[in-house]
Parts: structure tokens; sequence; C-alpha cells
């Protein structure tokens, strides 16, 4: 991952922890997702974060789709298979690709 992109993620999921807002901490979680997506390891990270959110806000639906996206994150990533510009939360099909933020997609053209 490169350094901004590295910087960016960690900046959107330290906003997510250090918000109190739920609506505020899903924006975060998802764009760090956008970012996170290429890479394996922040990638299942992301989807981690997005399960203990869904689990202290008891949403059931949501935390069984993120064990579905946990278990597939790190291949997915892996073998270059995951939609760009999802945002990463059980409300949106796992394949479905989505149009990535202006300021993310900058970040991420290498």
């Amino acid at each position: 991952m490169p350094a901004r992109v590295r910087a960016a993620y960690l900046g959107e999921m330290n906003a997510a922890r250090r918000t109190a807002d739920p609506a505020a901490r899903w924006r975060h979680l998802e764009r760090a997702h956008i970012l996170s997506q290429p890479w394996p390891w922040p990638h299942t990270r992301n989807h981690f974060a997005m399960l203990a959110l869904a689990v202290v806000q008891r949403d059931r639906r949501e935390a069984v789709g993120q064990v579905i996206r946990i278990i597939v994150a790190a291949p997915g990533s892996a073998l270059g298979r995951y939609p760009e510009g999802n945002t990463g939360r059980a409300t949106v099909g796992l394949t479905q690709p989505m149009p990535v933020p202006e300021d993310l997609a900058a970040l991420l053209r290498v």
C-alpha cells in the first residue's frame, strides 16, 4: 500500500473510532474500505472493524454480511477480484462496483 493511501486509510479508520455518530462512523469505514480493497490485510481489517460496529449496533444482517466479507476479502484482494468503489456494507452486493469518490480515486491512481 503506497504511503499516501496508507495515511488516508489510517485517517479514515481513526476517524471512525473517534466519532460518536454512528452514521459518520459508517461513512469513514466505507471510505477506508474503498481505499483498502487492493490490499488483503487492510481490506480484511476494515471488514473486522465493520463487523465490530455491526455487533455494537446489534445489526444482525450487517454482522452476518461482514462475516461473509471477512472470508472473501483477502482472497479477493490478492487475486485482484474486488468490485471497485464498493462500500463494503451488507446492504450492497458483494460484487457490485460503485463510483469511487474523486478524492479517493486521486489517491488510488498510482
